[in-house]
């Protein structure tokens, strides 16, 4: 079972590429979420370059979501330093909810815009 679910995940991931795509003015924030942690970075991809990075590993907080949160806002000023504001958001196949919500609002607090 768990290798027909990674197949729908690369197979929801790929359609979502489609779509989602980052530019010089407004870059991708993808998400990988493990069982662990969390990890995102601002691509573009136009270029090819990651522009910023974050995980949760360092942060503080009591549990997963408010380390994501708090990787979310440290994200967004690592952003805001390379002039960033705008981005194209790609949750990367995850539903949009817990942990993937939590970054997203963090980033959002933290001054992003998407």
């Amino acid at each position: 079972m768990p290798k027909v679910k990674q197949y729908q995940n690369t197979r929801l991931k790929r359609r979502l590429h489609g779509r989602v795509l980052g530019t010089a003015e407004r870059p991708r924030l993808s998400v990988f979420r493990s069982t662990k942690h969390i990890f995102a970075q601002i691509v573009d991809d136009e270029k090819g370059v990651t522009l910023a990075g974050i995980t949760d590993k360092d942060m503080a907080g009591d549990n997963k979501t408010a380390r994501a949160q708090a990787a979310g806002q440290e994200l967004a000023q690592r952003a805001l330093k390379k002039k960033v504001k705008k981005v194209v958001f790609d949750r990367g196949g995850y539903a949009y909810h817990g942990r993937v919500k939590a970054l997203a609002d963090g980033a959002r607090a933290g001054g992003l815009d998407f």
